[in-house]
């Protein structure tokens, strides 16, 4: 069972992100680009996915993950329950998020550097 602070301390570590209260929920941005987004209760994490795919990913597990609402549907966007990912799966989900809005050559020096991923 992942929560929030499984994953707060790699959001603001990984290069040029960083951490915004929007509203009262937390946000990470790249410049003003948000890549993950938690509820107010911080159950769910909204995150950086691409569209093409989130259709096979809800469909697959569909008691993990869920469209976003349908205001959000234009944007490359999924929600995940934190309560049903574990710690590991929730800080890959983050980083691979975070991949979709950077350049990939931070991408590719975050793994020569993490070999093992977020862990």
């Amino acid at each position: 069972m992942a929560v929030i602070e499984d994953v707060r301390p790699l959001g603001a570590a990984l290069e040029r992100s960083y951490q915004v209260y929007v509203h009262g929920r937390l946000k990470f941005r790249v410049k003003q680009i948000v890549y993950v987004a938690f509820s107010l209760d911080e159950t769910v994490m909204g995150f950086a996915f691409p569209k093409e795919e989130r259709a096979a990913l809800v469909t697959s597990e569909p008691d993990r993950f869920q469209m976003p609402s349908a205001s959000d549907m234009r944007f490359n966007w999924v929600h995940a329950d934190l309560a049903a990912l574990d710690p590991t799966e929730a800080r890959e989900l983050v980083v691979d998020a975070w991949r979709m809005v950077v350049p990939r050559k931070l991408s590719r020096a975050y793994d020569l550097a993490h070999p093992d991923g977020p862990g």
